[in-house]
């Protein structure tokens, strides 16, 4: 989809030094506020549990809680896995624009006014312009601030992050260590695609896990 071709240029900055940027002060890590909602991604390796920032990222959050909800995401399943380095890369997953399940875009909420980083475990939007993210995600493996707004000319806003995965990284990373096709996928996505996918049995809101 879209998301490859800006995703693209935000990989390679991660061979380069990063520019300091005047950049909000990162507000509390979403696992040490017990009132946000909690969400169990259900999939063919085991469970993956996701706080939803609701309060820094509200738009985005309700956007992925209506799929949740509506169990628009059932039945579907985690499709890419993309390895920059040792320890680095991400999952993504979601709707691929299935018209039966896919609802419209949202407003795009930047990082620059959220507060929220690209870390590791974070949750955040699938898009290609601004204001299009709708049924896919990807799960980071590692730190990519690249993938945070910065300032600068053309779309600098990068994706929304809109929460933070408290339990089932191993299941995470287990994903990310599947097979993938050596021919499926374009452009930068080729040689990224899961085959098979990793199902998304259900999605669910559920309970905050014990301590």
């Amino acid at each position: 989809m879209a998301f490859s071709k800006l995703l693209a240029p935000l990989v390679a900055l991660l061979l380069l030094p990063l520019p300091a940027f005047a950049q909000a002060s990162a507000p509390p890590a979403a696992e040490a506020a017990n009132d946000l909602p909690i969400v169990t991604l259900d999939t063919g390796l085991g469970p993956i549990v996701i706080a939803l920032d609701t309060v820094h990222a509200p738009v985005t959050a309700a956007n992925f809680l209506r799929y949740v909800e509506e169990k628009r995401l059932d039945g579907t399943g985690f499709y890419r896995a993309m390895t920059i380095a040792d320890g680095l890369g991400l999952i993504q997953g979601g709707t691929r624009n299935d018209p039966r399940r896919t609802l419209p875009g949202i407003a795009h909420e930047a990082t620059s006014e959220t507060g929220l980083r690209h870390t590791d475990g974070t949750i955040s939007m699938a898009r290609g312009a601004p204001g299009t993210a709708s049924g896919d995600f990807f799960i980071l493996i590692g730190d990519m601030p690249s993938l945070d707004a910065v300032e600068g000319e053309g779309d600098t806003a990068g994706f929304a992050a809109f929460g933070r995965v408290i339990e089932g990284m191993d299941v995470v990373r287990a994903i990310a260590a599947r097979p993938t096709s050596p021919t499926l996928g374009e452009g930068v996505m080729r040689g990224q695609m899961l085959d098979p996918v990793v199902a998304i049995r259900a999605a669910r809101v559920t309970d905050r896990p014990a301590p």
